[in-house]
Formats: structure tokens, C-alpha cells, sequence
């Protein structure tokens, strides 16, 4: 299964690469939003109410804006990701991808300027987000996305529709059947005022999407306390309700380190007479895991609905992309020559990438290099040749007739059952070099200049393209599945044939009449452990161990293991020569052949079609052949975590 890292990292990229093809919920009604499909964790709260001070808690740097009024003015997607060992703390937006931020003030500073170079220096607000990404060993991988403090009063400079502009972007985000919603309200305020916990209930009645928190805890009136609320009687919840305690205004003044702060809370909750008992589920800590696991598991449900979606958009978006029509040209002989002249300018870039001119074909050798083997070291052989499953296989093959002298059916179940195991590897070899190959065309197309502008014909080639590589696909896993069925089809006797002498070696074979065990206790020997422990564990040379005891099975299933052990050698040099064969070196000398034979036939408007220029069909078709691209990466992303199950 993906790790945490990888799903919530999916998302992530996702995510960027909808805020940089424009894609950050609503907008273009025709398709469905990739973003909206995506889980998130919104954070809610009126102004005021420590919302910011519960981020920077769970970050644990001091990184946003503050100040009287609305300060947060646009969505800010906040990705945590954590990191091993001492590694500098650092920041990097998705503006400015290649520059990191080790100065957490200036960090601040540019949330303040790319705010007001999408809003200006006025007091408006802006739905597109910002994308900041940190990385600490203080963090939990976990995606927040900050949104603008509720508020209840427009101010000096701001419209008057500010409140219902703030409330409707806010509803966009929480509204999300995917959004996970992180309420904040202060806790020396009637729950029952909370503008966050109203929105809440608005868009989640069941309380199934929210997370409760209450900020401000220390500041409550002596003599009471929030229990009522942190215990679910006063609001109840699906999901627990965390209390916090923020750093003070001069705690803030005096830039008190937060990890500082973070021990500090703790030591509140664990000496309070209040919350002591709840100590172990309060906390900025606890609530940064406890979204993390949450966000997990949500993602893990909506991958399927996920990838349907994205499957059915390309479809729906390659479909508009053919009814915008197609471009019309005059003379025939010159459109097919343009055709053909671009086609191989892709060619040249497209085979630059596999040799070596271009990066990406390293890729490949990755794939054997280091995929393939770690694939098959992680086989499930251990299991497969326990002691028990030996026992079973050999006893199942035997039937009521036991075997006299080598159980040659019971070796060879256990050696096409292992052999089974190695499909996978194998097919998934096959299916990662598709990917690269797809890459490499998808980086072509976009690296010729040439086919820039001429956005059909780049989708016809990318088509045909990957109609090409979709049949070298299939001929390549029917070749690698051959290998692994000519391994079962006929096993190597001069492996086995060795197998007596070495018996020989160990010594006699103990009689029929020494044979003192009885069935129950060959089945079930003392200290059997259903493993295949080294030699050291039986003496074979006792004469009272029966061929049908523990070491007898445990010799079976070594020497299959032995035997396994020489095939996947085997394969593992074997697998990349047919995938190279059937797919890299097709992809090479035949990638277009069928395009040009199709491109052969046409006539003089069907050739037009592909290199017509529209202003007013160009900008659509632009503007669908970007979510198009986005999709696609977005269902590349995916297949590129699903490789790490």
C-alpha cells in the first residue's frame, strides 16, 4: 500500500499543478474540477480567533501576517512535509519553486506581497491561492488550506459586500463533499456565537467532516472551564474536539520560540485540574496527527472516485477537443508535406530523449536497474515455502498414495506456484517503461517548437503515439509472460538432477522400520516454527528422522527456494531484453508508422483539418487542451504512487 508521504504527497502535486493551469475550484462549468475532487483540510474561523496561531503551532515557526482587519486575503494551501535526521528547516513557494526560504520572516514577507500583486494594496480578496510548502523534522506530512477569518463588518477601504464576498469564498471550500472542515473557535466565547461552528453546521449537519477546536482555553473566566464543549455535550461532533492553548499577544511580541510554546501547552493540559484527564488528546501535536491520519484515510477512500473522474474528463475533454472541428488549409501536397516535416521534427526530439541528447531515457534503465530488482526481492517466497505450506502442497500432490522416493508433484506445484509470483514484477516492468515512454512522447511534443502552433495536430500525434505504444505494451507483457510460463513449462534437470547426490552427502535415509513417529506428530513436530531454517536446526544423519518430518519438508522447500532463486536471476536479465525489444526499440523505429500510412490516405480538407487556425476555436482549444494536460498528469501522478504498493 502507498505510504502517508506518498498519498498526501499525490495530492499535493495535484494541487499545484491545478493553481498553475488555473484550476482552483469552480470556474468552468462544462468539466468537473480536479481540484474540488481533491480531499483537503479547510480551516475555518471568525477573526480573532486564534486561527493563525493554531498554523503556525502546528508548523512551529512564526510565518503569517498579522495585523488589524482581514490580513489573510487570499487561500493559502499550506503542505507539511517532514523530513529525517537534522535537516534545515526551509520554505518554498509555488511561484517561486526554485528558491528556498531558510528565514521564516522573510517568508512572511513574500505571503504579504504575492497577496497584493494578485489584490493590490487594497483591502479586496482573491480566490486564488497561494501554494507554500514547508520542511521540517518539527512536522507531520499533512495539507491545510487557510482561509480568510470570517467577519461580521466591512471596515475603512474595504466594499461593503465584503462579508458575503469572504462567507461565499469560504462556503466554496467547506461545501466540498472531500473537505474536511477545522472549525476554530475561541473558547471565552459562547459556542453558540461561533461563526465557524454556524458555517459548519450549515454545510455538515452530521458533524461527519468537522473537527472541533477550541483556542483560548487559558484565557477563560476563573472559575469555569470548557469541558461541556471539549466533551461533546454541548456540540457534539463525529470526530473528537481538541482543545489549545496559543502563545499571548506578548508572548508573540517577545518571538517566544514556539517549541518553546509547543512544551509549554503540553505541561498546561497535564497540570490542569480541569483537563488533566483529556491531557493525552489536547494539543497542537495531537490535533496536527490526528488530521494527518484523518487525511490519510480520506484520501485512500476517494482515490477510486478520483481516478473516475479524471478518466471520464479526458474523455468528455478529447471529445470537445474534436467537436471544436479542424483547421482548414488549400494545397493538399503542401499541408501533407508540413505534416509530414513536423511529424519528424517530434521524431528526432522523441528519439534524442530515448538515446541519450535529451534527458528522461535514463529512466528506462531505472526501471531495470532498480525497480525490477527491488520488485522481486519483495516477493511473498517466504510465505510460499513455510514449513506448513510445504507440508500442505506436498501432501495435497501426494494424494492417498505417498511419494517412495522424491515427491516430484509436490516440487513441482510449489515450483509453479512460486513461479506465479513473478507476473507481477513482470507486468509492472512493462507497464513503467509505458509510462516513461509516455512521458517522453508527452515532453516531446511540447519540446517542437514547431507543433506549438498547431494544438490538433499535436493531440492527433500524441493519440497515435499512444495507440503505438499501447500495442508494443500488450506485445511486450505477452512476451515477458511468456518467459515466465517457458520457466514452468520446462524446468531445468540438471539442478535436480544433484539433488540425490547431495541427500547422499547429509547421509542415509532412516528405514521404514525406524520410522518411529506417528502421523500427528510428523504433521505437527516439536518446536516447528513454519519456517525453512538453516541446516544447523535438523541432523539429517539421525536415523530415527523420517523422510516425512519436519526435515524432510524443510529440505523440499529449500531446494525450491534454490531453485526460485536461480529462475528470477534468469528473469531479472531476461525481462529487460524483451521489454527493450518489443517496446523501447519499437517506440524507436515504428512509433509513427501507422500515423503516416492513416495521414497517406486523407484528402486535401481532411489534411486542412489538422492545421487550421481559429482565433476564437484556438482559445478554446487551448483552454481545453491545458485541463486535458492537466488531468492527464494528475492520472500519471497516481500511476507513479501506484508503483510503490
Amino acid at each position: 500500500m502507498a505510504t502517508m508521504e506518498s498519498l498526501i504527497g499525490l495530492v499535493n502535486r495535484i494541487q499545484r499543478a491545478c493553481t498553475a493551469l488555473g484550476d482552483y475550484g469552480g470556474g468552468d462549468t462544462a468539466f468537473s474540477s480536479l481540484w474540488d475532487a481533491l480531499p483537503s483540510v479547510a480551516v475555518v474561523g471568525g477573526q480573532s480567533s486564534g486561527k493563525s496561531s493554531v498554523l503556525e503551532s502546528i508548523v512551529g515557526r512564526d510565518f503569517l501576517p498579522r495585523g488589524s482587519g482581514i490580513v489573510t486575503r487570499r487561500p493559502l494551501v499550506l503542505q507539511l512535509h517532514k523530513t529525517e535526521g537534522r535537516q534545515e528547516e526551509y520554505a518554498e513557494f509555488g511561484h517561486m519553486p526554485r528558491r528556498r526560504f531558510t528565514d521564516f520572516s522573510l517568508v512572511r514577507k513574500e505571503i504579504q506581497d504575492e497577496t497584493d500583486r494578485i489584490t493590490g494594496k487594497s483591502k479586496q480578496i482573491s480566490p486564488i491561492p497561494i501554494h507554500l510548502s514547508i520542511y521540517s523534522p518539527n512536522v507531520v506530512n499533512l495539507t491545510l488550506i487557510d482561509l480568510p477569518g470570517l467577519t461580521k463588518v466591512a471596515v475603512e477601504g474595504q466594499p461593503e459586500s465584503i462579508v458575503e464576498d469572504i462567507e461565499k469564498m469560504v462556503r466554496t471550500y467547506v461545501e466540498k463533499p472531500n473537505s474536511i472542515i477545522l472549525a476554530i473557535s475561541p473558547a471565552n466565547q459562547d459556542i453558540a456565537t461561533s461563526d465557524a461552528m454556524k458555517l459548519a453546521r450549515e454545510v455538515d449537519p452530521s458533524g461527519e467532516r468537522t473537527f472541533g477546536v477550541l483556542t483560548k482555553l487559558d484565557l477563560m473566566d476563573k472559575g469555569t472551564n470548557a469541558l461541556d464543549v471539549l466533551e461533546g455535550r454541548a456540540y457534539r461532533l463525529q470526530h473528537p474536539w481538541v482543545g489549545i492553548v496559543n502563545r499571548s499577544q506578548a508572548d508573540i511580541n517577545k518571538n517566544t520560540d514556539m517549541i518553546y510554546a509547543r512544551r509549554r501547552e503540553r505541561e498546561y493540559f497535564a497540570t490542569s485540574p480541569d483537563y488533566g484527564h483529556l491531557a493525552s488528546k489536547m494539543g497542537s501535536e495531537y490535533l496536527a496527527k490526528l488530521l494527518s491520519q484523518h487525511l490519510e484515510s480520506v484520501i485512500k477512500a476517494k482515490i477510486p472516485g478520483i481516478i473516475s473522474l479524471i478518466n471520464k474528463g479526458i474523455d468528455e475533454m478529447e471529445a470537445e477537443l474534436d467537436h471544436l472541428g479542424r483547421p482548414i488549409a488549400i494545397d493538399a501536397g503542401a499541408q501533407l508535406n508540413t505534416i509530414l516535416e513536423l511529424c519528424r521534427a517530434f521524431d528526432k526530439i522523441f528519439k534524442e530523449h530515448l538515446d541519450g541528447g535529451r534527458p528522461g531515457g535514463d529512466r528506462i534503465y531505472g526501471v531495470f536497474d532498480l525497480q525490477l530488482p527491488a520488485a522481486l526481492r519483495k516477493l511473498p517466497f517466504d510465505k510460499h515455502l513455510s514449513l506448513q505450506n510445504v507440508r500442505k502442497l506436498v501432501s495435497e500432490a501426494d494424494g492417498y498414495q505417498p511419494h517412495l522416493i522424491a515427491p516430484e508433484q509436490g516440487y513441482r506445484r510449489l515450483i509453479e506456484g512460486s513461479l506465479n509470483y513473478f507476473r507481477g514484477p513482470a507486468e509492472a516492468s512493462v507497464d513503467a517503461v509505458h509510462f516513461v515512454l509516455k512521458e517522453l512522447v508527452r515532453k516531446s511534443i511540447g519540446e517542437t517548437e514547431e507543433l506549438k502552433r498547431f494544438p490538433t495536430l499535436q493531440s492527433a500525434l500524441a493519440a497515435a503515439a499512444g495507440e503505438a505504444l499501447e500495442k508494443f505494451r500488450d506485445e511486450s507483457k505477452k512476451t515477458v509472460i511468456r518467459l515466465v510460463e517457458m520457466e514452468s513449462s520446462y524446468l531445468t534437470v540438471d539442478f535436480f538432477r544433484k539433488l540425490p547426490q547431495e541427500g547422499e552427502k547429509m547421509g542415509p535415509t532412516p528405514s521404514p522400520g525406524d520410522r518411529r513417529t506417528s502421523s500427528a506428530d510428523r504433521r505437527n513436530p516439536p518446536g516447528s516454527d513454519h519456517g525453512i531454517p538453516g541446516p544447523d536446526r535438523v541432523n539429517l544423519s539421525d536415523p530415527l528422522v523420517d523422510r516425512y518430518a519436519e526435515a524432510h519438508f524443510r529440505r523440499i522447500g529449500s531446494n525450491v527456494s534454490s531453485y526460485i532463486g536461480m529462475v528470477s536471476d534468469t528473469l531479472r536479465s531476461t525481462i529487460p531484453k524483451a521489454v527493450v525489444y518489443c517496446q523501447v526499440k519499437e517506440a524507436k523505429q515504428n512509433l509513427l508508422s501507422y500515423f503516416y500510412m492513416q495521414i497517406g490516405r486523407r484528402e486535401g480538407k481532411q489534411l486542412a483539418e489538422l492545421l487550421y487556425e481559429d482565433p476564437s476555436l484556438m482559445s478554446r482549444r487551448q483552454e481545453i487542451a491545458k485541463r486535458l494536460e492537466l488531468y492527464k498528469a494528475a492520472r500519471d501522478e497516481i500511476d507513479a504512487v501506484a508503483w510503490v504498493r
